[in-house]
This record gives structure tokens, C-alpha cells and sequence, in this order.
């Protein structure tokens, strides 16, 4: 018997003691938020539409990746959409390996040719609720995804602006697109973008492992958040943590992976939650 209540004094000893981590605390906990079977944790929300319509079932999971697809549209008319993940975030990397494939939707003009083969991955966003019904695009940072056409150049990762404004340096820019410098990506090839968010301080654009932008401090205001409910633009308020969406704006695109490396936690180098990777402390997270 004294064997056994020393062989537990030990192993509860083993379990507390501080020398006696059993959790890497340089392991990456990516969080997978599309489970590749369903859009549960995600809402759609589509211009002149009710929250929570998924407009022609244009977001949909087939084949364990999830779709934005236009085959069931009769028309577009400038119905763009958004699918926003349930939860913000402050300081994390959001991840997404994507590839775009066939054709715009069908019978639109020269005036939508800047949307062949176009999508994005919505950063620091307004949350879907939060919305006008006859809102078009999100108060955000759009990192833009453009896939090649065959004509040069078309860098993807690039930087949008909807009803905000960033510093490039010191200096604050009112461009509503800027691109990157990454390589252009032709065909139907699977691409890995990554955006790294520091809160309201640094914001980081990496393709396949290379940094291609860089920018700061990103704040409300200008326009391209056409029909945004009164109050909820604040110009120059500044953007400190938001929602992560991706877009539909008539290419159709497949995502096979949309991930988050949360940056906030348990940064007490004495708690088995503690990760050398977190760069904003939350005390609550310490175990």
C-alpha cells in the first residue's frame, strides 16, 4: 500500500511539476476551420440579401473541398457574396491553399473583367451581423487571390481596401488596391496563402512560404463598403481584431484547406499552455 500511495505522490508530482512538460511549446497549433465535410462554423452573407441565405447554394462542400460556384445562378447582378467564420480573431495567422477553376459566371461584360479568376480571403473584418442588408463588401483588408490569365503578369496576395485605410511606412495610403510581389500563378494549380495579423500594428502577406506585402496600422475609412449601416464606419477608428470571410465575386474557386495559428495564449513559460510563438498574452489561457 505505501508503494502504491508513493507510485501516485510521483505521478501527480510528474503531472504539475514545471520540469515535466509533455506539450512542445515550439508545436504549431494550426485550428482547422473548414472540417472538409461542411460549412459549419460559417454564415453567408450575400448584398440585398437576409443573413444567413446561401444565395443559389453558391458556397458548398463537394469532394472535401469547399466551393464557390456560379452553375446554379440564372443571373448575376452584382449580388456579391461573403462566408464569414463564427469567431474573431486578434493576433494569428490565417492560412488557405486554394485554386481557382473554369469559367466566370455566365453573360458578364468588359465591366466584370477585373473579376475573372478573383477572390479574397477577408482579414480584420466587421462581423457579418454587423452588415447592411444592401451592403457590398465588408468593412476589412481584402487579401486579394488573383489566378493568372495567360496575358502576364497578375500577381496574387495582393492588398484591398473596403472601408479602410493602412501605412505603408509612416505614410497612410487611400489606394483601394496595391499589389504584391509575388509570382503569377496560371491554371488550375493549388496555391498557399498566408496572412499574419498583429492586431492593428503589422500585417504580413506570405505565398508559398515568401513574404510578398508588408503593412501597418490599419484604420476605417474611405469607401468601397458601399451601403454599410450609418455609425458603423468610424473614419479613422483604428482596427485592432475582426473576422476572417472569403468571398464570391463570380470565379469559381476551390479551398481544400483554411486554416488559424492563434498568436494570443498562455505566454508564462511555466504553464503547459505556453507556446514560444505567442505574441499577446492572455492570462485566462494559462492551465
Amino acid at each position: 500500500m505505501r508503494f502504491a500511495a508513493l507510485a501516485l505522490a510521483l505521478l501527480a508530482a510528474c503531472r504539475t511539476g514545471p520540469l515535466a512538460r509533455s506539450v512542445d511549446p515550439d508545436a504549431r497549433e494550426w485550428v482547422q476551420l473548414f472540417d472538409g465535410q461542411s460549412l459549419r462554423g460559417w454564415t453567408p452573407k450575400f448584398k440585398g440579401r437576409a443573413l444567413g441565405e446561401n444565395l443559389y447554394e453558391t458556397f458548398r462542400v463537394a469532394d472535401g473541398l469547399l466551393q464557390v460556384r456560379y452553375d446554379r445562378w440564372p443571373r448575376f447582378q452584382g449580388e456579391f457574396g461573403h462566408l464569414f467564420y463564427e469567431r474573431p480573431f486578434s493576433h494569428y495567422v490565417v492560412a488557405a491553399e486554394y485554386r481557382f477553376v473554369g469559367e466566370q459566371a455566365a453573360g458578364l461584360g468588359a465591366d466584370y473583367a477585373w473579376a475573372r479568376r478573383n477572390n479574397g480571403i477577408m482579414v480584420a473584418s466587421q462581423s457579418a451581423e454587423s452588415m447592411g442588408i444592401d451592403q457590398d463588401f465588408p468593412i476589412s483588408l481584402e487579401v486579394q487571390l488573383l489566378g493568372g490569365l495567360g496575358t502576364g503578369a497578375r500577381p496574387t496576395a495582393n492588398l484591398c481596401t473596403p472601408g479602410t485605410h493602412v501605412r505603408f511606412g509612416d505614410s497612410l495610403v487611400t489606394e483601394h488596391c496595391i499589389n504584391s510581389r509575388s509570382r503569377t500563378f496560371d491554371g488550375d494549380q493549388w496555391v498557399r496563402v498566408e496572412a499574419v495579423v498583429l492586431g492593428d500594428s503589422l500585417i504580413t502577406h506570405v505565398v508559398n512560404g515568401d513574404t510578398v506585402l508588408r503593412y501597418r496600422k490599419p484604420v476605417m475609412g474611405g469607401s468601397m463598403a458601399n451601403g454599410a449601416r450609418p455609425g458603423v464606419l468610424r473614419e479613422g477608428a483604428p482596427i485592432t481584431s475582426g473576422y476572417i470571410a472569403i468571398q464570391a465575386e463570380t470565379a469559381p474557386i476551390d479551398f481544400r484547406k483554411i486554416e488559424v495559428l492563434n498568436l494570443e495564449g498562455c505566454m508564462d513559460p511555466r504553464s503547459r499552455s505556453y507556446k514560444r510563438y505567442y505574441v499577446k498574452p492572455s492570462p485566462e489561457a494559462c492551465r
